[in-house]
């Protein structure tokens, strides 16, 4: 007579039908899981919409940095190039001037702030200033200061806005970090409360964390490059209104000098009668 063990046996069945439980329930979670990640707005607004209102507020700050970035670009490229077309045609012009007098007379038909027109002004307000005085070499150094303080002003008008382009390229893309740090901290979270480690699951979470970082080198790398064009355009400015100075002191010294030989010839003239 044969026995058979219906224990073991049952005990068998039980497992197999455990195991296959477990695989139906793994295969309908992550059918669910598939289905949501394909349900999920992977665009650029979708994951803005999805992210945390930490992340939101950071995207937003770098989406407003660039736009006036390119803001003070549009306006202070329209403004310099104007300047810059202006001196140079101005500087031209002051170049058939044999005089300071005839220099003013020229920069009468200039731009009402001309900037050639304030250098003059300077020249012929030491010129009065000083008036009665017989020290030629200290009229010129005057003027030379006057006129270094107003090329040395003008360099700080120009380049106004600048700063707010060196600080936005260097912090946009560590704001930018930290709205990536604080998603991904939250897609750990996430991932913790779930218990699983499924990509399908954190890949949107980290996607929109990783988009906070893009938004901040897309506002960083151009305040760069906008910084140092604007950084040589005013350079470029600053040297070719340094020449129109120089050009206005040379004028002013050669009247000075003339009207100093001028007033030594009558005396030598005088001189020469009594000796003869």
């Amino acid at each position: 007579m044969q026995y058979v063990n219906t224990n073991e046996n049952d005990y068998q069945f039980d497992d197999v039908l455990i195991l296959l439980c477990s695989d139906f329930v793994i295969c309908v979670v992550e059918m669910r899981v598939g289905n949501n990640l394909m349900q999920t707005d992977l665009s650029v607004l979708g994951m803005y919409q999805h992210a945390d209102i930490v992340v939101k507020i950071v995207m937003i700050g770098l989406i407003l940095a660039s736009v006036i970035t390119w803001a003070i670009f549009f306006s202070k490229s329209a403004e310099m190039l104007g300047h810059k077309r202006r001196l140079k045609r101005e500087q031209q012009q002051l170049a058939e001037a044999r005089s300071l007098n005839q220099a003013s007379e020229i920069a009468a038909g200039f731009h009402a702030r001309s900037l050639s027109a304030q250098l003059i002004n300077e020249a012929q307000n030491e010129l009065e200033l000083s008036a009665g005085s017989e020290d030629n070499e200290g009229i010129k150094e005057r003027t030379g200061f006057r006129l270094e303080r107003r090329v040395a002003a003008t360099g700080r008008y120009m380049g106004r806005g600048n700063g707010y382009l060196a600080t936005i390229g260097a912090i946009s893309p560590f704001v930018g970090l930290f709205g990536t740090v604080w998603g991904i901290m939250n897609s750990f979270i996430g991932i913790a409360q779930t218990q699983t480690t499924n990509l399908a699951v954190v890949a949107p979470g980290i996607a929109e964390a990783l988009l906070a970082t893009a938004i901040g080198l897309i506002a960083a790398i151009p305040a760069v490059v906008i910084y140092n064009i604007f950084a040589r355009m005013i350079g470029g400015y600053k040297a070719t209104l340094g020449d129109v100075a120089a050009q206005v002191l040379l004028l002013q010294s050669r009247d000075l000098d003339l009207a100093a030989s001028a007033s030594v010839k009558p005396v030598h003239n005088a001189q020469k009668l009594r000796l003869g």
